[in-house]
Protein backbone atom coordinates (compact mmCIF):
# COMPACT_ATOMS: atom_id res chain seq x y z
CA UNK A 1 0.00 0.00 0.00
CA UNK A 2 1.53 3.30 -1.13
CA UNK A 3 1.28 6.27 1.16
CA UNK A 4 0.85 9.59 -0.57
CA UNK A 5 2.15 12.59 1.25
CA UNK A 6 -0.05 15.55 0.54
CA UNK A 7 1.67 18.85 0.74
CA UNK A 8 -0.63 21.71 1.52
CA UNK A 9 0.61 24.18 -1.05
CA UNK A 10 -1.42 27.30 -1.50
CA UNK A 11 -0.44 29.51 -4.34
CA UNK A 12 -0.20 33.16 -3.53
CA UNK A 13 0.40 36.30 -5.55
CA UNK A 14 2.06 39.51 -4.54
CA UNK A 15 0.32 42.57 -5.90
CA UNK A 16 1.25 46.22 -6.03
CA UNK A 17 -1.99 48.01 -5.15
CA UNK A 18 -3.04 51.53 -6.07
CA UNK A 19 -6.10 53.69 -6.30
CA UNK A 20 -7.74 54.88 -9.51
CA UNK A 21 -10.79 56.96 -8.72
CA UNK A 22 -12.74 55.29 -5.92
CA UNK A 23 -11.50 51.75 -6.62
CA UNK A 24 -8.45 49.84 -5.43
CA UNK A 25 -6.53 48.00 -8.16
CA UNK A 26 -3.65 45.58 -8.09
CA UNK A 27 -1.10 44.33 -10.59
CA UNK A 28 1.30 41.43 -10.27
CA UNK A 29 4.49 42.66 -8.63
CA UNK A 30 6.51 40.84 -11.31
CA UNK A 31 5.04 43.17 -13.97
CA UNK A 32 6.01 46.33 -12.07
CA UNK A 33 9.45 47.71 -12.82
CA UNK A 34 9.24 50.72 -10.51
CA UNK A 35 7.05 53.45 -9.08
CA UNK A 36 7.98 57.06 -9.75
CA UNK A 37 6.64 60.41 -8.64
CA UNK A 38 4.77 62.57 -11.14
CA UNK A 39 7.12 63.92 -13.78
CA UNK A 40 6.73 66.43 -16.58
CA UNK A 41 5.02 64.69 -19.50
CA UNK A 42 5.55 65.82 -23.08
CA UNK A 43 2.35 65.49 -25.07
CA UNK A 44 2.39 63.76 -28.44
CA UNK A 45 0.25 64.96 -31.36
CA UNK A 46 -2.12 62.37 -32.87
CA UNK A 47 -1.65 59.94 -29.98
CA UNK A 48 -4.63 57.86 -28.80
CA UNK A 49 -6.72 59.86 -26.28
CA UNK A 50 -5.66 57.66 -23.36
CA UNK A 51 -1.93 58.30 -24.01
CA UNK A 52 -0.99 61.41 -22.00
CA UNK A 53 2.41 61.64 -23.65
CA UNK A 54 5.95 60.49 -22.95
CA UNK A 55 8.58 61.20 -20.34
CA UNK A 56 12.26 60.52 -20.01
CA UNK A 57 13.28 58.11 -17.26
CA UNK A 58 17.07 57.81 -17.07
CA UNK A 59 17.44 58.24 -20.85
CA UNK A 60 14.58 55.83 -21.65
CA UNK A 61 11.43 57.20 -23.31
CA UNK A 62 8.34 55.90 -21.48
CA UNK A 63 4.79 56.35 -22.88
CA UNK A 64 2.35 57.44 -20.15
CA UNK A 65 -1.11 55.85 -20.17
CA UNK A 66 -4.14 57.39 -18.49
CA UNK A 67 -6.51 54.58 -17.46
CA UNK A 68 -9.03 57.22 -16.31
CA UNK A 69 -9.48 58.21 -19.95
CA UNK A 70 -9.19 54.67 -21.28
CA UNK A 71 -12.01 53.36 -19.07
CA UNK A 72 -13.92 56.59 -18.37
CA UNK A 73 -13.11 56.53 -14.65
CA UNK A 74 -13.52 59.53 -12.39
CA UNK A 75 -10.33 60.88 -10.91
CA UNK A 76 -9.93 60.66 -7.15
CA UNK A 77 -10.79 63.89 -5.36
CA UNK A 78 -7.38 64.22 -3.81
CA UNK A 79 -6.00 65.73 -0.67
CA UNK A 80 -2.46 67.02 -0.21
CA UNK A 81 -1.44 63.59 1.14
CA UNK A 82 -2.88 61.90 -1.97
CA UNK A 83 -0.84 64.24 -4.17
CA UNK A 84 2.32 63.02 -2.43
CA UNK A 85 1.33 59.40 -3.09
CA UNK A 86 0.37 59.88 -6.74
CA UNK A 87 2.66 59.12 -9.63
CA UNK A 88 3.32 56.51 -12.30
CA UNK A 89 3.69 52.76 -12.06
CA UNK A 90 6.17 51.62 -14.67
CA UNK A 91 5.09 48.24 -16.01
CA UNK A 92 6.50 45.87 -18.57
CA UNK A 93 4.09 44.65 -21.26
CA UNK A 94 5.78 42.21 -23.61
CA UNK A 95 9.16 43.89 -23.27
CA UNK A 96 7.83 47.46 -23.60
CA UNK A 97 7.86 49.74 -20.59
CA UNK A 98 4.72 51.82 -20.04
CA UNK A 99 3.85 54.28 -17.31
CA UNK A 100 0.37 54.14 -15.82
CA UNK A 101 -0.92 57.23 -14.02
CA UNK A 102 -2.19 56.36 -10.55
CA UNK A 103 -4.15 58.52 -8.14
CA UNK A 104 -2.53 57.04 -5.07
CA UNK A 105 -0.08 54.20 -4.43
CA UNK A 106 -1.25 51.87 -1.69
CA UNK A 107 0.94 48.92 -0.70
CA UNK A 108 2.14 45.48 -1.68
CA UNK A 109 -0.26 42.74 -0.60
CA UNK A 110 -0.19 38.98 -0.78
CA UNK A 111 -3.38 37.22 -1.82
CA UNK A 112 -4.02 33.50 -1.86
CA UNK A 113 -5.19 31.97 -5.13
CA UNK A 114 -8.43 30.74 -3.55
CA UNK A 115 -9.32 34.29 -2.45
CA UNK A 116 -9.44 35.48 -6.06
CA UNK A 117 -12.94 35.38 -7.55
CA UNK A 118 -13.80 35.74 -11.23
CA UNK A 119 -14.78 39.29 -12.17
CA UNK A 120 -18.39 40.29 -12.70
CA UNK A 121 -19.24 41.11 -16.36
CA UNK A 122 -18.98 44.84 -15.80
CA UNK A 123 -17.07 46.23 -12.87
CA UNK A 124 -16.58 49.94 -12.20
CA UNK A 125 -16.43 50.86 -15.88
CA UNK A 126 -13.71 48.39 -16.74
CA UNK A 127 -14.82 45.40 -18.79
CA UNK A 128 -14.30 41.91 -17.37
CA UNK A 129 -11.82 41.12 -20.17
CA UNK A 130 -9.29 43.46 -18.52
CA UNK A 131 -9.70 42.01 -15.03
CA UNK A 132 -7.92 38.89 -13.83
CA UNK A 133 -10.08 38.63 -10.73
CA UNK A 134 -11.38 40.39 -7.65
CA UNK A 135 -10.61 39.90 -3.98
CA UNK A 136 -13.23 40.83 -1.41
CA UNK A 137 -11.85 43.08 1.31
CA UNK A 138 -13.30 44.82 4.34
CA UNK A 139 -13.54 48.14 2.48
CA UNK A 140 -14.84 46.69 -0.81
CA UNK A 141 -12.93 44.93 -3.57
CA UNK A 142 -9.38 44.75 -4.81
CA UNK A 143 -9.55 44.54 -8.61
CA UNK A 144 -6.65 42.62 -10.14
CA UNK A 145 -5.85 44.02 -13.58
CA UNK A 146 -4.77 41.72 -16.41
CA UNK A 147 -1.94 43.98 -17.56
CA UNK A 148 -1.23 42.09 -20.79
CA UNK A 149 -4.89 42.34 -21.82
CA UNK A 150 -5.23 46.12 -21.36
CA UNK A 151 -3.99 46.77 -24.89
CA UNK A 152 -4.46 44.77 -28.06
CA UNK A 153 -1.43 44.19 -30.33
CA UNK A 154 -2.41 47.07 -32.67
CA UNK A 155 -2.61 49.50 -29.74
CA UNK A 156 0.76 48.32 -28.40
CA UNK A 157 2.25 48.83 -31.87
CA UNK A 158 0.88 52.39 -32.02
CA UNK A 159 2.16 53.15 -28.49
CA UNK A 160 5.59 51.73 -29.40
CA UNK A 161 5.73 54.06 -32.43
CA UNK A 162 5.21 57.06 -30.13
CA UNK A 163 8.56 56.36 -28.48
CA UNK A 164 10.45 57.17 -31.67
Amino acid sequence: MAIRAEVNKTESKQLVTFQLGEELYGVNIMDVKEIVRVQAIRSIPNAPTYVEGIFNLRSEIIPIINLHKRFHLRKLVSSEEDELLSGFIIIDVDGMKLGIIIDRISRVVTVEKEEIQPPPQMFSGIGAEYIQGVVRQEEGYLIILAIRDLFNPKELQKIAELRR
